[in-house]
């Protein structure tokens, strides 16, 4: 392929990508609000209502490595559709569980289900295959940005998707995993059909022979690329902790908002703010990203956190200086996951690129699972204001890496 050519096939390999991010991106929202009224219904009491969502985000994790493997030996392309389709087929066996009111069937579909959620991840990374070292965190970014259009009428698709299935055997609260599955199934088409060539397979021609061999494209290739790269570890560190700070406070705003006296029109403003923070302004944190640098912009992200973290976490009855917090804890999440996320792939080879982001996304969603269960158990025992203390805590390791990181390539 001439060099003129590459710039018009990053174009149009990014706009597939945008594309199937902007249909999966309603998949996921459109129903997952449901998961724990489902589980309540199914399983006869609200103490195992979490469980649904647990279900989904291990799910997640634990697809993130096969599909890593699968993309590491075939492309981007099948992972992709099959991450999808695994999604859909865990839509169905959800619907099926509510129909039977099998509750371990609901959780298997829920871990299913959570394939699709690990693809969009793996998405941002296709996206940086033939982009120009100098224009991969906006290529990043770019279809991360994508996602906000899902994320923002995904929920309010979700009472017309229940009623949809009024005067039918599939219960209301399930209806929307069937419009899921649709959507998922949707995404794997356009993927299957319109990315190619395949970029990852392109990206691996264009770089020669170098690193063409199985032994070199292994997981265990990826495992030694992060052990020998320092800002590969700076990177993962990154995104884990990004990831883990976003969603353990996040997922208690709700119920402290409501301790204090908010009612559900203003909770659901606060999120939607929330989620305009971590989506609508990425394409600016890929720009910084490539014209300050990666380390800059992980230390935007550190101080973003720790803004957020004292405005939610002091905030009490002072709804505007919660949705301020939630704000800046969106923005933290988009620099944090932009900038690692571009410095994962500059700093491993191109062979081992695919495992290593699979392992990225592994180490991210085990550790905000993690963090979400642990920060239900710290608001009971201390409240609020502690778990945005811990959360601010998290970002020690990450910002001293990156000082340290900063410090040995200045003095290289």
């Amino acid at each position: 392929m001439s060099a003129e050519a590459l710039p018009a096939l990053q174009r149009r390999i990014s706009r597939v990508l945008m594309a199937s991010q902007i249909v999966s991106g309603l998949g996921v929202p459109i129903s997952i609000a449901l998961a724990p009224v489902l589980a309540t219904e199914i399983s006869g009491t609200e103490e195992l209502s979490g469980l649904a969502s647990s279900a989904a985000v291990a799910g997640t994790a634990l697809v993130s490595l096969p599909l890593a493997a699968l993309m590491t030996a075939r492309g981007r392309r099948p992972g992709l559709v099959l991450g999808y389709l695994t999604g859909a087929l865990g839509g169905v066996l959800v619907v099926v569980a509510a129909m039977a009111e099998s509750f371990p069937l609901l959780l298997l579909g829920m871990a299913l289900f959570g394939a699709a959620s690990s693809a969009n991840l793996q998405a941002r990374f296709a996206a940086a295959d033939l982009a120009e070292p100098d224009h991969r965190a906006r290529a990043i970014s770019t279809v991360v940005w994508a996602s906000t259009l899902g994320a923002v009428l995904g929920p309010n698709l979700s009472a017309p998707a229940s009623r949809s299935f009024d005067g039918t055997s599939i219960p209301g609260t399930a209806g929307p995993f069937v419009w899921a599955a649709g959507i998922f199934v949707l995404a794997a088409v356009v993927v299957g059909v319109l990315l190619r060539p395949d970029p990852l397979l392109t990206a691996r021609a264009l770089a020669g022979p170098a690193g063409q061999t199985a032994a070199a494209r292994s997981l265990k290739a990826a495992f030694a690329a992060v052990k020998a790269s320092p800002r590969a570890r700076l990177a993962l560190v990154t995104i884990a902790v990004s990831h883990t700070t976003m969603v353990s406070i996040m997922v208690m705003t709700p119920l402290d908002l409501g301790h204090h006296g908010a009612g559900l029109e203003l909770i659901g403003l606060v999120i939607s703010i929330h989620i305009a923070g971590m989506f609508a302004f990425s394409p600016v944190m890929g720009w910084l990203a490539d014209r300050l640098g990666r380390l800059s912009v992980i230390g935007l992200s550190a101080g973003l956190f720790s803004l957020a973290a004292l405005l939610a976490g002091t905030a009490g009855p002072r709804h505007g200086q919660t949705t301020a917090g939630l704000f800046l804890l969106g923005l933290g999440w988009s620099a944090g996951m932009v900038s690692g996320s571009a410095l994962l792939t500059d700093s491993v080879p191109q062979a081992a690129r695919a495992g290593v982001q699979g392992l990225s996304d592994l180490t991210m969603n085990t550790a905000a699972g993690v963090g979400g269960t642990a920060a239900g158990l710290v608001v009971a025992q201390a409240g609020y204001g502690w778990l945005n203390a811990i959360g601010a805590a998290l970002l020690v390791p990450m910002a001293g890496l990156a000082l340290f990181t900063a410090r040995r390539s200045a003095s290289e």
